[in-house]
């Protein structure tokens, strides 16, 4: 099998994978970036982006089209396949990875991994994902101003997530399974201190149906098995899917350290304890996981390969 020789692979199209593509460019280095799936990751899935700065109101799509336009504007090569294997030979310092149609040997690695949400697993929530189904408070709250959201779990993000859309929806409803809420205590005796909060424990979401939007929800009382609907007038409210996200890090086992989570540790550099190996984007450890973060990390990381292959981006 034939080897191609590369100066870095980034392994990842989203945000922060074409960012570094970019800056890496503005290198000259010989890179490729690798996507499994399709180019932006679940930024496509996000139906209008009111955050990201210079460009309020951009969809998904169109936002990525237009970094992906950039990005090969600028030169850079895209290869539309997984990376099944990464290895990193000590002696040598070099990386290899094995795709489906080829191996490539790279000097440098920047992982952009991200990080997927964890599901609910109730009916129509794949069905009614970014047009009423959300799964991060910070993105799409403003979009459910005055109007009734309903938040699924019970842990410390989504109470947080839950006193975030209190300040901006009109009633905030927690579903959570168990009979508690696993969230710090101190979270707790402020979600029951605010009067826009309602909390429902022993209680699941099972279904949600609709035409264009959702329309009504059914509800299962998990301590008696019994389950009930709420209909509500379509557009009139949201569901925040809060029970966690999981880091696509297993690619990287046995290169880098992880948190509890299985999220990487990098440092400011977006390096790791592997030489040559830098982490950007939502599969790391840090405190906010938005499109203009992942983007900052994409460039850092690219930035520091260059530097650490002796190519530093001046300017």
């Amino acid at each position: 099998m034939n080897v191609a020789s590369l100066d870095l692979a980034i392994i990842g199209g989203g945000p922060a994978g074409l960012s570094a593509a970019i800056y890496a460019s503005r290198a000259l280095l010989n890179a490729v970036t690798f996507e499994r799936e399709a180019l932006g990751g679940q930024v496509i899935l996000t139906s209008e982006v009111d955050n990201y700065p210079g460009v309020p109101g951009a969809d998904g799509y169109g936002l990525v089209e237009a970094m992906q336009n950039q990005t090969e504007g600028l030169g850079a090569r895209i290869v539309m396949e997984p990376v099944e294997s990464l290895a990193h030979d000590a002696v040598s310092g070099l990386f290899t990875l094995e795709t489906a149609s080829g191996a490539y040997e790279a000097k440098a690695v920047v992982a952009a991994l991200g990080a997927r949400p964890r599901p609910a697993g109730f009916v129509g929530e794949d069905r009614f994902t970014g047009r009423g189904v959300s799964y991060c408070a910070t993105c799409d709250g403003m979009f459910y101003r005055n109007k009734h959201v309903f938040v699924i779990g019970g842990g410390n993000s989504a109470a947080e997530e839950a006193l975030f859309l209190a300040r901006i929806a009109s009633k905030v409803t927690m579903i959570v399974r168990k009979d508690h809420l696993r969230a710090q205590e101190a979270l707790v005796r402020e979600l029951e201190s605010n009067e826009k909060v309602e909390i429902r424990l022993l209680t699941s979401l099972v279904e949600l149906d609709g035409a264009e939007v959702p329309e009504r929800l059914v509800f299962r009382d998990n301590a008696t098995g019994e389950t009930y609907e709420e209909s509500h007038e379509a557009g009139s409210f949201g569901v925040f899917v809060l029970t966690g996200r999981v880091p696509e890090t297993e690619l990287l086992r046995g290169l880098v350290d992880v948190d509890e989570a299985g999220y990487a540790i990098a440092d400011e550099r977006m390096a790791t304890r592997t030489p040559g190996l830098f982490v950007a984007g939502d599969a790391r450890v840090k405190p906010l996981r938005q499109i203009v973060t992942a983007t900052s990390d994409g460039a850092v990381a690219a930035t520091s390969a260059a530097a650490y292959l002796g190519r530093p981006i001046e300017g």
